[in-house]
């Protein structure tokens, strides 16, 4: 059985930075597109990036394109998000997710494996 660990959230200040990691096991990493969501409190789920298996090809909402960078090291089976100038805005739960069929999915069903998730806060 598949599982997805996150961690590396945290309270932090506006304009500070994170880094999150997912660690995957049970399954094969690497044959896996992997793909971050968030929630926040009382909104949609939103998709935040998508990474190919390889690691070649990357993808991102409008809303952190120039500030989050999504990143694997199929070696160690780990995922990464790199978040730098963060907002308030971008307080939320975030999960990482694997598999899924297009670009842009937020809901679990439409994923292989999604993980428990963990919270990030941008507040002074």
């Amino acid at each position: 059985e598949g599982q997805l660990v996150e961690s590396g959230g945290g309270l932090v200040q506006p304009g500070g930075d994170l880094r999150l990691s997912c660690q995957a096991s049970g399954f094969t990493f690497g044959h896996y597109d992997m793909t971050w969501v968030r929630q926040a409190p009382g909104k949609r789920p939103e998709w935040v990036s998508t990474i190919s298996h390889g690691g070649s090809n990357t993808y991102y909402a409008d809303s952190v394109n120039g500030r989050f960078t999504i990143s694997r090291d199929n070696a160690k089976n780990t995922l990464y998000l790199q978040m730098n100038s963060l907002k308030p805005e971008d307080t939320a739960v975030y999960y990482c997710a694997s598999g899924g069929l297009r670009i842009g999915e937020t809901s679990p069903i439409e994923y292989d494996y999604w993980g428990q998730g963990t919270q990030v806060t941008v507040s002074s």
